[in-house]
């Protein structure tokens, strides 16, 4: 078969290279210069840093089956994230863990000791949270919530954190060990080379036809057998149902000499400091050794459809018009929907690529047996 595939970050590539090792003629195609996506990275032309152009990624999966996957387009080196976050002029350790409790609370607690007083500072009157706000009360008091979430989750989403759902805050652990590993997952890693270059290496088949700065057109459907679009769901259908809410990122780089903040990302969770984080790039490669350093400021804002889409805000609102989209992209015919932006989701890498394995192989199967390949194969239960 003949596919057109929207997009070349991970899950158009992944999707592209199953494909294309069982025969399959797959042509790429991205509006933008470069593949990779939002993963995209460079050297910066001034330092020679790796730069993670849209903001920093790191991986982490206890997915090991994706992890030897993902391996075996480039060298990963061991790297483990340790955020730090500033509350008034004040630097602690995230996530909370035993440390940042102790330093906050200016005790020095064991883990005992610390369970019970955070069980002594919580909100016991909330059964059921129902909202980001209610789940950090009654998980964490009012001290630590106001102090590490409320002011940031306020700027990275643009709205009070009682709008959003408990959901978001469920996947942040507490600790009641000095452990400052900000993820948990068995794997962690840096590509030695950058993302590009490891997405450039999925891409890498004779297959495989690549075309940059190439926007889709719906004429492009009669020349296709199938197209897999990993844009914007409500893009497809032209907004029809309205716009679906995105948060976008802004940016702002700087150049200095040796180290600026002795890490790789700072928190800021003020309210009142504009930006959300402070993300120095030579921290993500400890293995290198560079004396000058780049250092973004990082912004967050609402998506317009001239932005860069960074993560869906799924608020109440946005749920209705999806739902709505959903019933229309089941109708559909001739296109699958795959991929964070065409699922309405935000995915971490490891998940993106083992969604887009798991589809390959379902469409590879369908193919075999002569079925017709399925529109929205992984939207079940999404909504």
């Amino acid at each position: 078969m003949n596919f057109l595939i929207v997009g070349a970050g991970f899950t158009g590539a992944v999707i592209a290279r199953e494909l294309a090792q069982h025969g399959h003629q797959i042509t790429v195609i991205d509006q933008r210069s470069h593949i990779a996506g939002n993963c995209h990275t460079l050297r910066d032309d001034n330092t020679g840093i790796m730069e993670h152009v849209y903001g920093p990624h790191i991986f982490h999966t206890s997915d090991e089956l994706i992890w030897k996957y993902i391996n075996k387009f480039g060298e990963f080196v061991p790297y483990i994230n340790r955020v730090k976050t500033t509350y008034n002029n004040e630097v602690y350790s995230l996530p909370i863990n035993l440390h940042t409790i102790n330093q906050f609370y200016k005790k020095s607690m064991n883990p005992q000791e610390a369970k019970d007083w955070i069980k002594s500072i919580a909100s016991d009157d909330i059964q059921e949270p129902k909202n980001f706000e209610e789940q950090a009360l009654k998980f964490i008091g009012k001290d630590l919530y106001e102090s590490f979430f409320k002011g940031y989750t306020k700027k990275q989403w643009g709205c009070e954190p009682s709008s959003l759902p408990a959901s978001i805050l469920k996947r942040l652990p507490i600790r009641f060990n000095y452990d400052d590993n900000y993820f948990s997952h068995k794997y962690q890693g840096m590509p030695r080379d950058g993302y590009t270059y490891l997405v450039q290496n999925i891409l890498s088949h004779e297959n495989i036809a690549i075309k940059l700065t190439t926007k889709f057109d719906a004429l492009l459907k009669n020349e296709f057998d199938h197209i897999i679009w990993t844009g914007k769901l409500d893009e497809w259908f032209d907004y029809k149902k309205g716009h679906l809410g995105y948060r976008t990122l802004d940016f702002i780089k700087f150049e200095a000499e040796g180290d600026f903040q002795g890490t790789a990302v700072m928190n800021y969770g003020n309210e009142e400091v504009p930006f959300t984080r402070i993300s120095e790039h030579k921290h993500f490669t400890p293995w290198e050794e560079h004396h000058r350093t780049i250092y973004f400021k990082e912004y967050s804002r609402a998506c317009t459809e001239k932005d860069i889409p960074y993560y869906p805000i799924r608020l109440v609102d946005d749920k209705k018009i999806l739902d709505e989209y959903i019933k229309l992209a089941r109708d559909e015919r001739g296109v699958t929907f795959a991929g964070r932006l065409a699922t309405y989701r935000y995915m971490d890498m490891d998940v993106t690529i083992r969604e887009a394995l798991d589809l390959s192989k379902k469409m590879l199967e369908d193919i075999a047996q002569g079925k017709l390949i399925e529109s929205f194969y992984h939207q079940e239960g999404i909504s």
